[in-house]
């Protein structure tokens, strides 16, 4: 019978010590032999026990965190799958468990009373609010230096220019009309009388060819292509203007304040995350994403890490230089003055408190970049 220690089998390749003290208990040991065979299998069993031990403790060190996303799996949310899937979080000390949000679910209400320790959150908007409301949340880092939001056109209605946009109809949802249109009006002149519901169906906007409907770059595009059978035009607000930050990781205050260290772990391995899901192998983060979501395609998610990597959604601007995850004073001063003339942010907020730069702008994962 072959000889095992810890369920391993013995060989004298590949334990060269044990294969001498198994070989020498087929001839006839003197008693210093045995004594010093007794020896050696007594130090090797106490470090086998320590090194279990060592390993069951640094799994009870980890840091348990609570991470809730503002809807259903998607490539979207890439970067912090692959941090979960990959080990990335794990290697930061963190035992991280992703949230899904959904059409039914508002993770962003767990925050403030600690179901949650971070969320994603849409767009710095949603940071001016809570400073408004006086919610003790704030954004620790950007994940998106642009919005994914867009406008599709037809492509055969002589809209070439952003502008052209005015002769259409356009189908905004109410949360678009309440935050990107106020800018659409204040600096290009759109009516509101132009605008009709967007249900979340693109139908009737395939349907009529002088519509145009809001989406996100990495998804409304391709169902388009799949249900229309052609490419719209598509308007990245973010490239005329609406310069918010996207996809912005928020936590508490009191997190902040107690246990910087957490959070700039979370922050670090999420942008490590966020690197290797674009530039890297994003297989076992797409494995997870189609796990939570399994509506989710590979063909769409290919599609979205396409449009990320195209428009620069991710990686652009500041985080070329910063690092993903970058947020700077003045980007975010600029795009509460243009909210403010908009109407859409009042002017008494005082922004600054919305965020932090304390976890960004170091350059974490820049290596990573191919």
């Amino acid at each position: 019978m072959t000889p095992t220690f810890a369920g391993q089998a013995f060989s004298e390749n590949r334990y060269p010590l044990f294969g001498i003290m198994l070989y020498g208990a087929a001839r006839r040991e003197t008693h210093e032999e045995r004594a010093l065979t007794k020896a050696v299998w007594r130090l090797a069993t106490a470090a086998a026990v320590s090194m279990l031990m060592l390993a069951g403790g640094q799994a009870d060190e980890l840091d348990k965190v609570r991470f809730g996303t503002n809807w259903v799996a998607e490539p979207e949310h890439g970067g912090f799958y692959q941090a979960l899937a990959d080990g990335t979080y794990r290697k930061f000390g963190l035992d991280v468990t992703i949230v899904p949000g959904g059409p039914q679910v508002n993770n962003r209400i767990l925050l403030p009373v600690g179901k949650i320790d971070f969320f994603l959150s849409a767009n710095l908007l949603q940071s001016f609010d809570a400073v408004a409301q006086n919610f003790p949340t704030i954004a620790v880092a950007a994940m998106f230096q642009k919005d994914p939001q867009v406008l599709l056109a037809h492509p055969d209605q002589g809209i070439e220019k952003f502008e052209d946009l005015k002769k259409l109809t356009l189908l905004v949802s109410s949360e678009g009309m309440a935050t990107y249109f106020q800018w659409l009006k204040a600096d290009y002149g759109f009516k509101e009388e132009q605008t009709r519901p967007y249900t979340f169906n693109p139908q009737p906007f395939l349907a009529d060819k002088r519509t145009a409907m809001q989406g996100y770059v990495t998804s409304e595009p391709y169902a388009v292509e799949k249900q229309g059978g052609f490419k719209p035009k598509i308007f990245l607000l973010a490239d005329y203007g609406f310069n918010t930050y996207s996809t912005l990781i928020e936590t508490r205050r009191e997190l902040v304040d107690k246990n910087p260290d957490l959070v700039r772990r979370f922050v670090e391995a999420t942008i490590i995350g966020w690197m290797n899901y674009i530039y890297g192998d994003n297989a076992p983060a797409n494995a997870l994403i189609k796990k939570d979501n399994p509506e989710m395609t590979d063909e769409l998610i290919a599609y979205s890490v396409g449009k990320l990597k195209e428009y620069g959604i991710v990686d652009s601007g500041d985080s070329r230089k910063l690092g993903v995850g970058a947020m700077t004073d003045e980007r975010v001063k600029s795009f509460f003055d243009k909210m403010v003339k908009a109407g859409g942010v009042k002017a008494g907020v005082d922004y600054r408190k919305a965020y932090t730069l304390q976890f960004v702008n170091k350059g974490v994962g820049a290596e990573l970049r191919k």
